[in-house]
């Protein structure tokens, strides 16, 4: 009886696994074809929007701090350039803007050890390492990308041979084959109840969001409460094995949890009570930021090539950092000294940990946001 149970048990988190799958994919092909009923306009506006990358950048970075999950911000960015009302121009600053925006997750996980000076100390460090490391892969990255268009050319270049190799054969997806009749069926069935294809855009626009939010909010919940506790004892066990395999360990566990603040997150206690050190945490940390482009790569499955590109530039991003970063050493170490170094000072003044946060996240994004707009 019991293991009936747990078969009944595993069978109905598999089928809430594919569920919610088919919703993420449904919202994201709902989200591209959303801007054609919206016309030209919406287009134009939001372009316009993103045309500074600078305000790119910062809206990424904000917009993945509302959400709290770089998943939804690069999902939805995804969308966007697959129904044409981004440019992958534009939105390479937005998708490097989400990578600063989702460390903000372990940094107030950090915060629960607060009242202990010696595990905050720890706790803080082994969080805002992930923030620096993606803050300098962006100051390296974002300027070169504004100079010569290495990632975004170079993602260009990949999905077009990922594209021409799939029409060589004449292969469809077979999730496109799923996906887009239930959206074609939807968005017929609104246009049909409204009689209005610009308030049947909105409507979709907001759905699609709501849509993808709660899809990945779900499959989390349920990949985290299977999963996590075995990741951990795993974990536990290997953490002083090489870096490359610890990358790898990161790469996997995000995979299974679509979720690289889960990653980071529960690296946090371990840091903080000693478990795990802040140099065996880095690759893990390493590879939690690489096995999180999953998700955009999956939305790309039900957009076009333009999608695929930015998907590709989510992921490039991430490994072109790891190799500037990573291999050397003195270099590796510079992320870790700059988190002992912040963590030194947030554990004399530990109000300077929730400045730090909210400096860094919210006023610098949101002030900058405001200034441009008041320029114009």
């Amino acid at each position: 009886m019991k293991m009936l149970n747990s078969w009944a048990n595993g069978a109905s988190k598999l089928f809430s696994v594919l569920f919610l799958l088919f919703i993420f994919l449904l919202a994201i092909q709902l989200l591209g074809d959303c801007f054609h009923l919206l016309g030209n306009d919406f287009s134009v506006e939001l372009v316009k929007t993103t045309s500074d990358p600078f305000v790119g950048l910062f809206v990424g970075i904000l917009s993945t701090v509302l959400v709290q999950s770089s998943s939804v911000t690069t999902s939805v960015i995804v969308g966007l350039v697959s129904g044409g009302a981004l440019s992958v121009h534009n939105a390479v600053p937005l998708i490097m803007g989400a990578n600063i925006g989702t460390t903000i997750t372990s940094a107030l996980v950090s915060l629960g050890h607060i009242s202990r000076q010696k595990e905050f100390e720890k706790a803080f460090a082994g969080a805002t390492m992930h923030d620096f490391f993606n803050l300098i892969t962006v100051l390296i990255l974002f300027p070169i990308e504004l100079m010569t268009g290495f990632l975004a050319k170079t993602a260009s270049y990949l999905s077009g041979f990922l594209y021409g190799f799939e029409t060589s054969h004449q292969f469809e997806s077979p999730i496109k084959i799923i996906i887009k009749p239930a959206a074609k069926f939807i968005k017929h069935s609104l246009l049909d109840l409204t009689g209005d294809p610009k308030l049947t855009g909105i409507f979709i626009f907001f759905l699609t969001l709501v849509g993808i939010f709660a899809s990945l909010f779900f499959l989390v919940k349920i990949l985290k409460s299977t999963l996590v506790q075995k990741i951990k004892i795993f974990v536990d066990r290997v953490f002083s094995s090489s870096g490359m395999l610890t990358m790898l360990i990161g790469i996997i566990i995000t995979v299974m949890v679509q979720s690289s603040s889960i990653t980071t997150s529960f690296m946090v206690p371990l840091i903080a009570t000693g478990i795990l050190s802040l140099e065996h945490a880095f690759p893990l940390t390493l590879g939690a930021n690489v096995g999180t482009t999953v998700t955009a790569l999956m939305a790309a499955l039900v957009g076009n090539i333009a999608g695929l590109t930015i998907a590709l530039v989510h992921l490039l991003f991430n490994v072109v950092g790891i190799l500037i970063i990573y291999p050397i050493p003195k270099i590796r170490r510079i992320p870790i000294w700059c988190a002992i170094t912040l963590a030194k000072v947030a554990v004399q003044r530990r109000v300077f940990a929730l400045v730090y946060i909210f400096v860094v996240f919210v006023f610098i994004p949101l002030a900058f946001i405001l200034v441009s707009r008041f320029m114009k």
